[in-house]
Formats: C-alpha cells, structure tokens, sequence
C-alpha cells in the first residue's frame, strides 16, 4: 500500500479528476484535511469528490457558513473551510462529533485551511495542494492511520 505520494495536476480539470477518483474510493467517516495558499485548487478537489459521490447541489467553499453539508449523494459530504478562524476558534466547532458520527450521519468530511485545526481526527487523509515553479499546480498525499490504496494515482499528471 502506498501511504504517501505526490500527483502533478496541470490544471483545474485535473485537480477536480483527483477529487473524482479520490470521491470513488472513500468511505464513510474519512476526513480529508486540505492545506495550500489561496487559489491552490482546495475548493476545485472537493467539488471532484461531490461529483463523485453523486452531489448535484454547486459545491462552494463555506468561507463565511464555515460549513456545507451535502447529503444527498451516496455519502452525505461535510465541507468546512476554516480560513476565517483563529486556530483556538476551532475548538469550539466540536469537529470530532462529525469525524466521530456522533451528531450526523458518517460521510466525507473535507476541511479547507485544516493547518488551523488544534486537534485531529485519529485517521486522515492529508492533502497539501502546492503550485510548483512553472506555476503547475502539485498535490502531496499523505495517509495517517488509513488503509487505503492510493497507487492507482500513482506519481502521474492527470
């Protein structure tokens, strides 16, 4: 099992194809921690997962709800985006009762600008979007606590 890697993503179609594949093969209680500046491609992997998870509502980042939930696909998806928070303001979010299925239904939960989180999920899916020099954009993949097989993404460019 591959438990980290690194996929080229020359444009915006292929950071939503990323999402799309990535939306295909997760299950339900996987939280996705999203990290990269501003217009890394966050917003554009997540719509790729909902699409894959057969959301037909326009997925738009929560930056000022904090968060949007979609439950009519075939996992509800939780998408939060933590921009405008401090990092001690997460707290008070209780996120562990999404990533728990305390509260809600268990589903994917993605979190934009997740470096502001004080705590994490015990299991998660790390994703640091990056533009490299020529101005391509780069996805790292890291897997924490996760059996998933990501090899199918393989070291390619979509």
């Amino acid at each position: 099992m591959v438990k980290s890697g690194i996929v080229f993503l020359p444009n915006a179609e292929s950071t939503f194809q990323l999402g799309k594949i990535l939306g295909g093969s997760l299950s339900a209680g996987t939280v996705i921690l999203l990290k990269g500046d501003l217009g890394a491609g966050k917003t554009t992997l997540v719509q790729g997962i909902g699409a894959a998870l057969g959301i037909k509502d326009s997925i738009l980042s929560p930056t000022f709800t904090l968060i949007n939930e979609y439950t009519e696909g075939h996992l509800p998806l939780y998408h939060l985006d933590l921009y405008r928070l401090e990092p001690q303001e997460t707290e008070g979010l209780y996120l562990h009762l999404y990533w728990e299925g305390v509260e809600v239904t268990p589903g994917i939960m993605a979190i934009e600008w997740a470096e502001r989180l004080l705590y994490l999920p015990p299991s998660y899916l790390d994703i640091k979007l990056s533009f490299t020099k020529d101005l391509q954009r780069q996805a790292k993949i890291d897997l924490v606590g996760l059996d998933l097989d990501l090899s199918k993404l393989g070291d390619r460019t979509f």
